[in-house]
């Protein structure tokens, strides 16, 4: 608390635009340097402040975390930003005007809702916490539409909001939690809050069990950039909905209630559907666009013989496929002359590194491996990118 309310001084905020681009290889210096003006407790604290802000970039853009303040569990568990305004647009499209966003966080949701024009009440617990998502209100021009509240969210009356938005902590002292009942505040809690309001929406771990989504909620899986950053149990939209959203975009794969695609042998071309689309359980629907089946039952590889491009899988054309045998897979790659291997696997023990140090690649070309099973045997197929 003390380390926020010095950078948020006029001397604080002046030494934090000086700090902004240290390099971190260059802290020693400038720090000796600085405390020759500043207090050390104040250079400390931009110092580590501007350490945070770098990171935070990858999530937040460079121009809104140049001007944020972080705690270090903030950066870790922040929603992306184009995730959080994804989700904001939602629920202003559905008509909402006011959420009361519950477990804040240092206020990445609130802020992306505030910019969809949305009234927020920004609730946390931790002081410090609470604090940061105040300052980042202002320092992004958002307080007229932020109240931010320090309290414990089980205690918050969220009457007269349109919707609720809860964001449980998903981490203990000993790592991820992936028991929802282990959230803080449990999973069950929020489901309560949730249908006490018009509408709502719970941020969840990509990994929870569909067996864990109730009844009246939509489940969403959500990625971007090809990595899936979470699922959304919403309240008040379509009940029983599963769907995939990729971002950039938006682009949405509905659920259609399709049986699981047959196993055929491997065709012409193999699609790699994306994570979100694997999590929500849609891999039938893509094999449905593809005109395809399965390498083996278990496994979310497609296989088709014709290319038809679509934006919820990666299309590989496949030029051999072999019994896994690394010499017969060394033997290929050299008469090949491939030196670029990217190595991927879904159904095998065999890890990336150890295969690559096996085969030591060496040329001009590129190529792909997949380590997987087909109708139950190891198998490698190799190809590009279609």
């Amino acid at each position: 608390m003390n380390d926020l309310a010095l950078l948020l001084t006029p001397e604080g905020r002046a030494l934090l635009d000086e700090v902004r681009d240290t390099d971190p290889a260059r802290e020693l210096a400038v720090a000796t340097r600085l405390r020759r003006e500043h207090p050390a407790e104040l250079v400390s604290a931009a110092l580590g402040q501007a350490r945070l802000r770098q990171r935070a970039a990858v999530k937040f853009g460079a121009e809104d975390a140049g001007r944020m303040f972080f705690t270090p569990n903030g950066v870790e568990q922040s929603t992306r930003a184009s995730v959080a305004a994804y989700r904001a647009r939602r629920l202003a499209d559905s008509g909402v005007t006011s959420v009361a966003d519950l477990c804040c966080g240092i206020g990445g949701d609130a802020i992306a809702l505030a910019r969809a024009g949305i009234r927020v009440l920004a609730v946390d617990r931790d002081p410090l916490t609470a604090a940061a998502a105040r300052a980042n209100a202002g320092a992004l021009g958002l307080a007229d539409l932020i109240e931010v509240r320090e309290a414990d969210v089980t205690q918050v009356d969220t009457a007269g909001y349109d919707a609720v938005f809860v964001d449980p902590a998903r981490r203990g002292g000993r790592g991820r939690v992936f028991d929802p009942e282990a959230y803080s505040p449990p999973l069950s809690w929020a489901v309560s809050a949730a249908r006490r309001a018009p509408h709502a929406a719970l941020k969840v771990a990509p990994g929870i069990p569909h067996e864990a989504v109730p009844e009246e909620a939509e489940a969403e899986w959500i990625s971007d950039g090809g990595d899936v950053k979470e699922a959304v149990l919403w309240f008040g939209t379509e009940p029983g909905a599963v769907r995939a959203t990729l971002l950039p975009g938006p682009r949405t794969l509905l659920s259609r209630g399709l049986p699981d695609p047959g196993v055929r042998p491997p065709g012409r071309y193999l699609y790699e559907p994306d994570g979100a689309v694997i999590r929500a359980h849609l891999v039938a629907e893509v094999a449905d666009r593809v005109g395809g089946g399965l390498l083996d039952a278990t496994i979310a590889y497609v296989t088709a013989d014709t290319l038809r491009p679509t934006p919820y899988a990666t299309a590989y054309e496949i030029t051999d496929h072999l019994p896994f045998n690394v010499k017969r897979l060394k033997a290929l790659l050299r008469e090949r002359e491939v030196g670029t291997l990217t190595v991927k696997k879904r159904g095998s023990a065999v890890e990336p590194e150890e295969l690559r140090r096996k085969v030591k690649p060496q040329g001009p070309h590129a190529a792909t491996v997949f380590l997987t099973r087909v109708a139950g045997a190891p198998a490698m197929l190799i190809g590009h990118p279609a």
